[in-house]
């Protein structure tokens, strides 16, 4: 019997925002849409809150909702939350109350304050579900919003339409031959791989990176960023690929990311605009992610977790940095020096401090996953452990290289003020507080991620049929009495 949380938080979340973006989009003035949006994103994000804090006084690793209302629509949980989701609910909804807090009114016209509490419940949603075919459908939904953002800028969607187009399709494909497949048949192995191919396409794997490229150069700053983070692509490869994966292809998918991450890093060395910088950091980092999950080990899947947690914290920061330069000068070339530490020394630091986390930089959040991720791949395969470094070194060149650009060279002359306004110094800081206190406090983390690493090593057993003995990750001890819980898998919604 799965226990129930005391009150229908996640409900709750999915309910505000939806009702949020009926509500602002029936606003015309700009201001009052903003607060408004604000109001709804700070509802949420404390509905969110909420939901941590009582998931974690149940001292369970899943919950249902309190009311469980999809259940009498559906007759299934649909809404749960387990040990790998509770912090990923609260992280996206502090994601998207910042970028709104820190979006200028001069940027409102373009940056649609209703789309986003509308793509806000589709994320809410999906980080609150583990079955496959609702996963499928959010996931699908979700491609339409900044399809209708780009379209609006008049820009070119043919790159988007044509990959998101394809994910989708991979997506139903692999769903519809996993309903009528069993578990390590050929068509369980052909629909795992219409799946795995998706999630790949979705994360911006090379080389099916060129849609994300192209979101960043033609949506607003704002929107590229929350559709990217907190990287749906890894939770789609956690709940629909690594239960059912065998282990050469979590290997293969693993190899896969890992060059990504080596490429990517290394294009970020090369960019000439801001954006498309920004958009290969994240590919980087993203794909580092996908490498601890792809593991399949309690090292290597725990660094894998941490730095997931650590690259939502730390790019978020770095981007809206990125993205409060650029209000106020247009878009950024990385081509010549910009001499802006005069006019704003503040966002000059922010930018140094968040870059740097990303990169597992020591005393930040980021610095313990990315050592258990090179710890966990050196386990595995040595040279799979220099890969990763490799790949972190040439991003903190690129990120040196990058503040060098910005910052420093002759004072860039202007007419108007360039300083920040408090609500993005606000944002950024909020960001920089979580990346600072979870680099000096690291442990409570680590261990939420390590016990979440534990249970979905062991479901994967349980899935495969394979005989994998519970582990108390709190003594160590083998208990085989522990009788374990199979997955939401497809094979449980025929």
């Amino acid at each position: 019997m799965i226990p129930e949380l005391h009150l229908p938080w996640m409900e709750l979340s999915i309910l505000i925002t939806l009702l949020g973006a009926l509500w602002v989009r029936t606003i015309k003035d700009r201001d009052k849409a903003y607060r408004s949006c604000l109001l709804v994103c700070a509802l949420v994000f404390l509905t969110s809150v909420c939901e941590w804090i009582d998931f974690e006084s149940l001292h369970a690793f899943e919950a249902r909702d309190h009311f469980n209302v999809f259940k009498l629509i559906f007759n299934k949980d649909i809404l749960i939350v387990d040990e790998l989701s509770a912090p990923l609910l609260p992280l996206a909804a502090l994601l998207y109350l910042l970028t709104v807090l820190s979006t200028l009114k001069t940027k409102g016209h373009r940056f649609s304050f209703s789309n986003t509490l509308l793509s806000e419940s589709i994320l809410l949603a999906t980080l609150s579900s583990r079955d496959p075919w609702v996963i499928i459908s959010l996931l699908s939904v979700a491609t339409i919003l900044p399809y209708l953002e780009i379209k609006a800028n008049k820009q070119s969607t043919r790159v988007y339409v044509l990959h998101m187009g394809l994910f989708v399709a991979l997506m139903v494909i692999g769903g519809v031959l996993s309903s009528f497949s069993e578990a390590g048949d050929s068509i369980s192995l052909i629909a795992g791989a219409f799946l795995t191919t998706a999630a790949l396409l979705r994360s911006g794997i090379i080389p099916l990176h060129c849609w994300m490229t192209d979101l960043f150069e033609k949506a607003t700053f704002g929107t590229a960023l929350l559709f990217v983070t907190p990287m749906t692509g890894a939770y789609a490869i956690v709940r629909l690929v690594f239960p059912i994966a065998p282990d050469w292809a979590l290997q293969g998918i693993a190899l896969v990311s890992l060059t990504t991450a080596v490429y990517a890093a290394g294009m970020t060395l090369v960019q000439r605009e801001a954006r498309r910088f920004f958009c290969y950091l994240f590919l980087s980092h993203s794909s580092l992610v996908l490498v601890g999950l792809e593991m399949a080990t309690p090292l290597g899947l725990t660094g894998g977790l941490c730095v997931w947690i650590s690259v939502g914290i730390s790019l978020a920061g770095f981007a809206l940095t990125f993205r409060s330069i650029e209000a106020r000068i247009g878009r950024i070339s990385l081509v010549e020096y910009h001499g802006l530490y005069d006019h704003t020394p503040t966002l000059a630091a922010l930018f140094l401090v968040t870059g740097l986390a990303s990169i597992g930089f020591p005393g930040t959040v980021g610095f313990i996953g990315t050592e258990l991720l090179i710890e966990g791949a050196i386990e595995v395969y040595p040279l799979v452990g220099t890969a990763v470094v490799i790949a972190a070194a040439l991003n903190s060149i690129a990120i040196l290289q990058a503040y060098f650009r910005v910052f420093t060279g002759a004072r860039h002359i202007s007419s108007i003020s360039l300083r920040a306004r408090p609500s993005e110094h606000v944002a950024i800081l909020i960001l920089v507080a979580l990346i600072l206190g979870g680099g000096l406090y690291p442990q409570p983390g680590v261990t939420s991620r390590h016990h979440a690493a534990m249970e979905l090593i062991r479901l994967r057993g349980a899935v495969l049929n394979e005989s994998t003995p519970a582990v108390d990750p709190a003594i160590g001890i083998t208990d085989t009495s522990k009788t374990v819980k199979p997955l939401m898998s497809f094979h449980d919604v025929k």
